[in-house]
């Protein structure tokens, strides 16, 4: 790895399936009010939770469980089909308050550190582009994180996921609520999904309506996996 993490030791992990290799990579923020709340919560026994990387505001970067382990990040979640998230992922937390602590947008030096460390991980386990989400992605009922502050169209140029662009003007859906399923989300809570796929690829329209555009970018995205 070109990037040097500081070290640091999770208890909170076990063992991925035998002959599991990762082929998802989740991004969430802490939602805490400061870094080191944020560690202690992921190194402590008690929280139950942990990711294998965290990545401050200042572009420090701390490797908390192997990624041959398999971190508790994902919690109840869904993914094309998966719901153990955990054993198929490498989770990577970003410092960051959050809605509930005065969400702020994610700075220029931690998203660098961020994208180098996941092009390593993408061409380590050859990871699809379509399975590169937040945590809201793969538990919109729950989770809201990264959020629509979260630069998923600059980190798509740099070959991170996928971005719908240019949208694609003449191109129909047979089904707007089994497209957002085959192209990966749960579909139980459908406005919720609908928010979390807006928090995603149409950041500045989210509402939990399936209106023309989220339609086109639903479109668009099917038309690149």
């Amino acid at each position: 790895m070109g990037l040097t993490p500081a070290e640091f030791s999770s208890p909170n992990f076990n063992d991925r399936p035998k002959d599991i290799v990762p082929n998802i990579l989740v991004i969430h923020y802490t939602g805490m009010q400061s870094l080191d709340q944020a560690l202690q919560r992921l190194m402590s026994s008690n929280s139950q939770v942990s990711a294998h990387y965290l990545i401050s505001r200042k572009g420090e970067i701390f490797k908390l469980v192997s990624e041959e382990k398999r971190a508790w990040h994902a919690g109840v979640s869904y993914w094309r089909g998966e719901t153990d998230i955990n054993s198929y992922s490498i989770g990577i937390e970003l410092e960051n308050p959050g809605h509930d602590f005065g969400y702020s947008k994610f700075p220029k030096g931690q998203m660098s550190v961020l994208t180098e460390l996941c092009v390593e991980i993408i061409n380590k386990y050859s990871i699809s582009p379509e399975n590169i989400v937040g945590h809201s992605d793969i538990a919109p009922r729950r989770k809201k994180d990264p959020g629509e502050l979260f630069d998923w169209k600059s980190l798509a140029k740099k070959g991170v996921g996928l971005w719908p662009e240019p949208i694609l003007n003449k191109i129909a859906l047979e089904s707007f609520e089994k497209s957002l399923n085959d192209f990966g989300y749960e579909i139980v809570d459908l406005r919720s999904t609908i928010t979390a796929f807006q928090r995603h690829y149409l950041p500045d329209k989210v509402s939990g309506i399936s209106d023309a555009t989220t339609q086109k970018t639903l479109a668009t995205l099917m038309s690149l996996v």
